[in-house]
């Protein structure tokens, strides 16, 4: 005679089953952790002291400054490149498509560094750069080595590298905003570039400003490569002061100690956005869902 069970009661509390294989493993990776971080710090090869002395140095906040600044300005530009780059990828001209693909395949294929040489050795290319009317001569010419500094050599290789990954993630943000709102803006008499402007765009940034905070945070680390060119970086500081002083590991713990501090910093900025914006979006479906509630219980 078959078993009969008794049958489990609707609202019986649901046990999650305790994995020792995901416990047995994390307090592996944690003695792990602590090995290593007991290692490095109990090392003495690693020269505290000197440590100490350089983390606060004028000269290593002066790199700080300068990476900080360059993240910045780079992020803005690749944003406002990107914005331009992916309305031309949504485009229904076939041609301003197709230069958008084409900035796409060149800068995401050439790697980061090489970029970064190209524009600091473009004197080697163009020695002059002149603004001119086709067949009117010249009107301004510059030495391409006065205008190509470190600094805006970095400059234009990180924001226009950037600009090819930020236009994707505006992309993403344009396609997020449901059609019918722009087509609602359309009756309305908005124009398409007041449609864009009011309606579209702030959507899209709800979207896309999360993932541009994570590049934000990748664009402080790949700062890092400035140093080939001598960008006055962080990196460019500490290794123009272990070429004097031969404090190689400790010189580095500094960089490694600001990267974390700045990385951190804007670790918390992005949370602290993305909390917001969530909260915003929870507020607004709310406030839909009873606008749609009231509407109904009007038309009963």
């Amino acid at each position: 005679m078959a078993e009969v069970r008794a049958p489990i009661p609707l609202d019986a509390a649901v046990r999650p089953r305790k994995s020792v294989g995901a416990w047995t493993l994390g307090i592996v990776l944690l003695a792990v952790t602590g090995v290593v971080a007991t290692t490095v710090v109990t090392s003495p090869n690693v020269e505290w002291p000197v440590v100490r002395e350089y983390v606060l140095s004028g000269q290593v906040l002066d790199g700080v400054w300068v990476t900080i600044e360059l993240s910045i300005l780079a992020m803005l530009l690749g944003v406002v490149l990107g914005l331009v780059i992916a309305l031309l990828r949504v485009s229904d001209n076939l041609i301003l498509r197709t230069i958008a693909l084409a900035y796409l395949w060149v800068f995401r294929s050439v790697p980061l560094l090489v970029q970064l040489l190209i524009w600091f050795n473009l004197a080697l290319l163009f020695p002059v750069i002149s603004l001119g009317l086709p067949g009117g001569g010249s009107l301004a010419s510059w030495q391409t080595n006065s205008l190509m500094t470190p600094f805006v050599a970095a400059l234009l290789g990180l924001g226009l590298h950037e600009a090819a990954y930020a236009s994707e993630i505006v992309r993403a943000g344009l396609d997020g905003v449901p059609k019918g709102q722009v087509e609602a803006a359309r009756v309305l008499g908005l124009s398409p570039a007041n449609s864009l402007l009011y309606v579209v765009l702030p959507q899209a940034a709800r979207i896309a400003i999360p993932p541009l905070g994570n590049q934000f945070i990748g664009m402080l680390k790949s700062s890092s490569l400035v140093a080939f060119i001598a960008g006055n970086d962080l990196l460019t500081v500490v290794q123009n002061i272990y070429s004097r002083n031969y404090q190689i590991i400790p010189l580095l713990m500094v960089a490694s100690i600001w990267y974390a501090v700045v990385t951190t910093v804007a670790s918390l900025g992005q949370g602290w956005i993305e909390r917001r914006l969530s909260q915003r979006r929870g507020t607004r479906t709310r406030r839909d869902a009873m606008g749609g509630l009231l509407t109904s219980r009007e038309s009963v």
